[in-house]
């Protein structure tokens, strides 16, 4: 079967109003130009951000190869002051370097102490964690940047600063929260799936297995090319709207600079308390495969034709009870 490749729609002048009302609701992805994003598209260079960032130290992945991967970790972990990781970030090769004169570097800003969360008062305990947001962990560049104001603003969750490389390639994953990828400086290839695509992309966690979607193992991955591709590229001032759960892979073709604005589609409850990345599955999604974790262990207890008949009669019913009734 020849996979299917659609293109993201793109639109430009769109205003609050026309998002909110009639766009946001399609749960569809959706390229954004022409918004006013400050003067960070126009100051964002090298120097500027090397000088203006900082000695600042921050956790960066660096890799000896195009694609990272998340699964197996083919890369490492390593700390950089902000304003050398700008510069080596920029360059093809490096006089100093940690494994590879060739390598890739990408920073996803973090919170002060993204892992220190408080539970003393669960309900309290997001708040009181420190999660991304540029205008705290760079205050300085922050005052550059204009969010698109396309949320109410208790849907605010993070905003997370990146940076990567030329020819760097991220895993194909979902996340758990609506994203509006702002790309500052350079350019980036997309490539999306719809969640009810999941079923051929090979999951692990949230992460698709597959690392080359452009030439797939397809003795290893024969339902790949089942899963609709909607591609698009961004240039620098474009917006990418990623509805939640929509899996995404993305290829940096310049050194780029981007903001990725992480918005609550559902109300505050419905997320883990403790999250302090977003990127948790929903407290009622974890809850249920819990519980279906439990039954599948129950089902073991019957021998192999039991098994399968009740099984196939599980999948029916959830079937029957929980997938939409919508075409896409």
């Amino acid at each position: 079967m020849a996979e299917q490749r659609l293109p993201v729609p793109r639109l430009r002048g769109v205003s609050r109003e026309q998002f909110m009302e009639h766009l946001y609701p399609q749960r569809k992805p959706l390229v954004l130009e022409g918004l006013d994003l400050g003067s960070c598209t126009s100051k964002w260079t090298v120097d500027y951000l090397s000088q203006v960032g900082g000695t600042k130290e921050v956790k960066i992945h660096v890799a000896a190869v195009a694609q990272m991967d998340f699964i197996s970790k083919n890369f490492v972990y390593r700390t950089l002051p902000f304003n050398k990781l700008v510069q080596r970030a920029a360059e093809e090769t490096h006089k100093e370097f940690f494994i590879s004169q060739d390598e890739r570097y990408y920073l996803r800003s973090l919170g002060e102490d993204p892992r220190k969360v408080r539970v003393v008062d669960l309900k309290q305990s997001l708040k009181m964690s420190d999660i991304a947001d540029i205008r705290q962990q760079f205050p300085s560049l922050g005052e550059d940047i204009t969010f698109p104001m396309f949320f109410r603003e208790e849907q605010f969750f993070s905003s997370v600063f990146r940076i990567s490389s030329p020819g760097l390639q991220l895993w194909t994953h979902y996340d758990v929260m609506d994203n509006f990828l702002i790309q500052v400086t350079g350019k980036k290839r997309i490539t999306l799936f719809s969640p009810r695509d999941a079923q051929y992309l090979y999951l692990s966690g949230s992460k698709s297995e597959v690392l080359n979607i452009d030439s797939p193992d397809l003795d290893k991955y024969p339902l790949f090319p089942k899963a609709r591709r909607y591609e698009c590229s961004l240039e620098a001032g474009d917006v990418l709207f990623i509805p939640a759960l929509w899996f995404h892979n993305v290829v940096s073709e310049e050194f780029g600079v981007g903001v990725n604005v992480f918005l609550k589609h559902l109300p505050s409850e419905c997320y883990d308390t403790t999250d302090t990345y977003g990127n948790k599955d929903p407290v009622a999604a974890s809850r249920a495969m819990q519980i279906l974790d439990r039954a599948l262990k129950t089902l073991a207890e019957l021998p192999e034709e039991y098994r399968d008949f009740y099984a196939r009669q599980m999948v029916l019913r959830i079937q029957d009870k929980a997938y939409s009734k919508n075409s896409e």
